[in-house]
């Protein structure tokens, strides 16, 4: 491939993390500045595909909140954060 000279104006912060992977892989900035430009080409150059949609869960709590108090909103959370572990869990087959 015929080689191609161009003056390219970086900024501060691109030119920092390119020389920090400079010193990283012991080779030359033109190397990791067209590795880096490669490897964005080829991400950028794939078919967008949205992301998949995002479902929650209603809870129907008959209006009436499960706490009183901000003590008692943290003792619910961390209810629910256990019942969610416990289910992550009998789903891995962990438990």
């Amino acid at each position: 491939m015929p080689k191609r000279r161009n003056t390219l104006t970086l900024d501060e912060d691109n030119a920092i993390r390119l020389e920090r992977l400079r010193k990283t892989r012991d080779t030359s900035f033109k190397e990791v500045v067209n590795d880096v430009i490669r490897r964005g080409l080829t991400e950028a150059e794939k078919p967008f595909r949205p992301a998949e949609p995002v479902r929650t869960r209603v809870l129907r709590g008959g209006g009436k909140p499960a706490f009183r108090t901000q003590a008692e909103l943290k003792a619910l959370m961390i209810q629910i954060q256990e019942e969610e572990d416990l289910e992550k869990l009998k789903r891995s087959g962990l438990r």
